[in-house]
């Protein structure tokens, strides 16, 4: 096959023609100061669409999301999330650094978290405790294979986090994923959330950036993290209006993501060197290799048919589909799962 096809992110995407024509014609001025309009622009299009107050520019979801935690705690508190949460796996240990707060850690399905698992996990006060302070769910979960929550999973946690005086925080770094498979509104978020982090470099097909939600209040102390973090940028909008074109073209289209992950999963559920899938609800395929054969020759033999994809452990391995994947890249996939002749090793 001559055409690689990358499935190892939805971050690998590069921009379509119309969004680099839109990032050739924004408007930008010194962010730092406040003054690109498309910067504002963005910022205020998202906290409208997520009925929230103000939203921050950032570079990245680890540094919205590495705000967010600092805003919302203070050293000896601690943080409760999944235990296979990207703030706490993939961000560096930036929790404990910048933050100076410890993670106590829950085994949800999937990465789903509940109330029920929530509540005995809150610390009451008392001097050899950490401060329970906020909770972080991630939606959709990268670790559960793209797993979903629904508002109605949500609403309870949030009652709860309210009553015991915690914080609770989305990683939303594919929330536009969850929105197209669940249904979901996006201006119901803002109810619920007190900081809402909102990738656009990863199903959404933008270069860079990531941006924070929360209220005025929030945003303010936000953007002071920023600057301190080295996170303020000057002429911006250049980056800012490729989110905006991404809001306004590549939202619906995600749909067509999850249907590919579907095929996949379809032809992975064929093959004799695949034990189990996760189940397939949006853009991420996560499988586990059978006992006598290896997730890292596997990804080795597909790349040898240029198919890029990873390992996520010693026997399983994710695909990701994005909007560089055409419907013809995925019918070569396919026939490629299904005519595979991995050896078993004894």
């Amino acid at each position: 096959m001559s055409v690689k096809i990358d499935l190892r992110s939805d971050t690998v995407t590069k921009p379509t023609a119309g969004m680099l024509a839109a990032m050739m014609e924004a408007s930008v001025g010194d962010d730092v100061f406040g003054e690109d309009q498309s910067v504002h622009e963005l910022e205020n299009k998202l906290a409208s669409m997520f009925g929230m107050q103000a939203g921050l520019f950032c570079p990245s979801g680890t540094m919205t999301n590495q705000i967010a935690i600092k805003c919302f705690t203070q050293p000896m508190d601690e943080v409760i999330c999944d235990q296979t949460a990207h703030v706490y796996r993939y961000e560096g240990g930036g929790i404990a650094y910048h933050s100076q707060a410890s993670v106590r850690l829950l085994n949800g399905p999937r990465g789903i978290l509940t109330p029920e698992m929530i509540e005995p996990e809150i610390n009451e006060p008392n001097i050899h405790y950490p401060n329970s302070s906020l909770v972080v769910l991630e939606n959709t979960v990268n670790k559960g294979g793209g797993s979903c929550y629904t508002l109605g999973q949500i609403e309870p946690i949030h009652t709860l986090c309210n009553i015991k005086g915690l914080k609770l925080h989305l990683d939303g770094a594919r929330i536009f994923n969850a929105l197209v498979a669940t249904g979901d509104h996006a201006a119901a978020y803002g109810q619920y959330f007190d900081g809402i982090s909102i990738c656009l470099s990863k199903g959404l097909g933008a270069p860079v950036g990531s941006v924070l939600l929360g209220n005025k209040e929030t945003i303010q102390k936000a953007r002071k993290i920023r600057k301190v973090f080295g996170g303020g940028m000057r002429q911006a909008g250049f980056l800012a209006a490729a989110g905006m074109y991404a809001l306004e073209n590549h939202v619906s289209r995600l749909a067509i993501d999850h249907h590919h992950a579907k095929a996949i999963e379809a032809a992975l559920s064929q093959v004799n060197y695949v034990a189990g899938i996760l189940p397939v609800e949006t853009n991420i395929v996560v499988f586990e290799i059978a006992e006598g054969f290896k997730a890292s020759h596997i990804v080795h033999l597909l790349h040898e048919k240029g198919i890029l994809c990873n390992t996520t452990g010693p026997n399983t391995v994710r695909m990701v589909t994005h909007l560089d994947i055409s419907p013809e890249m995925i019918d070569g996939v396919i026939q490629n799962i299904i005519h595979l002749h991995p050896i078993a090793h004894k």
